[in-house]
């Protein structure tokens, strides 16, 4: 595994062998909904698969309600994917507290997620794949 510092003196993973990370397009369309309100609704989708945990599915900003989110002070760091921000949905009270993720300038690796968000399933009333 390559390990590098970035800039703000946190280690950088390069994904390998030993902790894959695979992106690709989401042949279905996406609907993610929240409190009756539609948040998103994408044909755009991509799904994020890293190591062995479940695939994520990364939906375009273009394709998200962005006015019914607001964004939160809390933060997360990802050795692979770079520094995480998060977004609460207010319509959807405590529970849609930093329900919603997003790496405004993910490291190379993963790039293709820039501008795109995820959804936590149990932070949400659905997230719905449909063909």
């Amino acid at each position: 595994m390559s390990e590098l510092i970035s800039a703000s003196g946190k280690p950088v993973k390069i994904p390998g062998p030993d902790h894959p990370i695979t992106i690709a397009p989401h042949a279905a369309r996406v609907v993610v909904r929240v409190a009756g309100q539609t948040i998103a609704d994408s044909r755009n989708a991509l799904a994020l698969q890293e190591a062995s945990y479940p695939a994520v599915l990364y939906i375009p900003r273009s394709d998200v309600n962005m006015a019914l989110l607001q964004k939160t002070d809390y933060a997360t760091y990802c050795p692979y994917k770079g520094e995480c921000c998060y977004f609460s949905i207010p319509l959807g009270g405590q529970r849609a507290v930093n329900a919603v993720w997003s790496y405004e300038i993910p490291y190379n690796a993963v790039v293709a997620i820039k501008d795109h968000l995820a959804f936590y399933p149990d932070r949400v009333d659905e997230i719905r794949s449909e063909t």
